[in-house]
């Protein structure tokens, strides 16, 4: 049931995306009296469609080929590589007949939806839920870095007081795109010292390899804990642990946080340990077995227990209905450019392009194997933005493409010839079949990594 909820999540944000996109471009050409002849979500790949009906001249349907969607649009060379219809003279209500600025806002309007959507998804979610934060000086014990934060130099505790010399006012700054895209100054706090650590440009390709952010720092400061849960048949369990214990030594070596017990279980896999366990103000030992992976859950890698974490609780700030149209275009735009920048890293050479890509597959897991609203939402406005930078890119057969060819002909004055856009759509059309097969087979090697 799970797997249905996640792909189920999936396809409803996608079509979401698909159907406003394409609605974009349907009606900028109804605007400037261009005939439409398809709006099809999927595609009818063979002429094979799930569902089809005809209203007011216009074919309206679902194809059986799930890779996004199309308008056709009379007189224009497009993903049906339908020529025929350019063998006769030019008719009044055909795209090539248009003045080329014309068809240039309709082969952006697409785009220009995905932006609109975007921006008022994020503007909504900032007057229902506000902006949550954790504020940076309320952080008591530092942060937990991953391996990849350890690798660059940060260590459990270290307090991070700014990013390329500006104050951290929120936690979660230290895990956003600014710091994660790389090649920034970490002003650190340690003990007594003030240190500056380098974050390398190439950290995406490190954090794709070692499994998400969470191997930077993770989204949770370092923290006092107690036992929230023990689940069955674990390792926690057989131990005689109960919720409220709190594990205070493992084999005599005293611990405060949950990374310590982390780290110091990890010593021990495979093999036994001896917690000390403060219950109702008294402490008693008890002995555990360890799992190959360091931790008290079971044999095959289940968990063991779940931590109730005495961390600083979060700030909310609200805004008004029109206050919040700044924040939310702020955080849309902010999810281009960052997005921008990160293609500009790959294009450089800085991080690898298999690296910096997810597809479906891993969209789906972004989704979850439940239902949260705010996360399908936030995560629809994300894509939507990334959907309109994609399609922005000046590749034949995608938006950017077309919009390209229509400024070299309003550059000179004429035309490009229809021979020479047809085996460009050819071209843009094997391009983007290669792309997503290599995203999807890379999707699928990333899932057998994890594993």
């Amino acid at each position: 049931m799970s797997i249905v909820i996640m792909v189920g999540q999936l396809i409803l944000g996608l079509s979401i995306l698909v159907i406003l996109h394409e609605f974009g471009h349907f009606i900028a050409a109804r605007a400037f009296g261009i005939k439409v002849e398809k709006f099809y979500l999927f595609f009818d790949a063979w002429g094979i469609s799930l569902v089809k009906f005809n209203y007011k001249g216009v074919e309206y349907g679902i194809g059986w080929l799930p890779l996004g969607g199309y308008v056709k649009i009379a007189g224009m060379i497009d993903e049906s590589m339908d020529t025929e219809q350019l063998a006769g003279p030019p008719q009044p209500w055909e795209f090539r007949s248009k003045p080329a600025w014309q068809r240039l806002i309709v082969m952006l309007g697409g785009i220009t939806v995905n932006i609109i959507l975007g921006i008022f998804i994020f503007w909504i979610l900032t007057i229902r839920y506000g902006e949550n934060y954790i504020p940076n000086n309320e952080i008591k014990y530092g942060i937990v870095p991953g391996k990849i934060g350890l690798k660059i130099g940060l260590e459990p505790g270290d307090q991070i007081t700014a990013i390329n010399g500006q104050p951290v006012v929120r936690f979660e700054e230290l895990t956003s795109t600014k710091v994660i895209l790389g090649n920034t100054d970490l002003t650190v706090q340690r003990n007594s010292q003030t240190l500056h650590i380098k974050v390398p440009g190439n950290l995406i390709n490190d954090l794709s390899d070692a499994g998400g952010v969470d191997q930077f720092i993770s989204r949770i400061p370092r923290s006092k804990f107690s036992v929230d849960s023990v689940f069955p048949n674990s390792y926690a369990q057989k131990a005689g642990l109960v919720k409220g214990d709190s594990i205070t030594a493992v084999n005599g070596v005293k611990i405060q946080f949950f990374d310590q017990l982390q780290t110091e279980l990890q010593k021990y896999a495979d093999k036994q340990a001896v917690l000390d366990v403060k219950r109702n103000n008294a402490v008693k030992q008890v002995t555990t077995d360890v799992n190959k992976d360091g931790l008290l859950g079971t044999k095959d890698g289940k968990p063991g227990i779940g931590a109730k974490f005495d961390e600083p609780k979060e700030k909310t700030l609200k805004y008004s209905f029109f206050g919040s149209l700044p924040v939310g275009a702020n955080k849309a735009i902010g999810t281009f450019t960052d997005n921008a920048k990160g293609l500009g890293k790959v294009f450089s050479g800085e991080v690898k392009f298999n690296k910096a890509v997810s597809g479906p597959v891993a969209i789906a897991t972004m989704f979850g194997t439940h239902i949260d609203w705010l996360r399908f939402w936030s995560l629809v406005g994300f894509l939507s933005m990334v959907l309109a930078l994609t399609n922005l890119l000046p590749i034949p057969a995608l938006d950017g493409g077309h919009a390209l060819f229509l400024i070299i002909e309003m550059i000179k004055g004429k035309p490009l010839s229809d021979k020479f856009l047809e085996r460009a759509q050819i071209v843009g059309f094997v391009i983007l079949i290669t792309l997503m097969v290599f995203v999807f087979g890379n999707d699928i090697v990333k899932q057998v990594m994890k594993r």
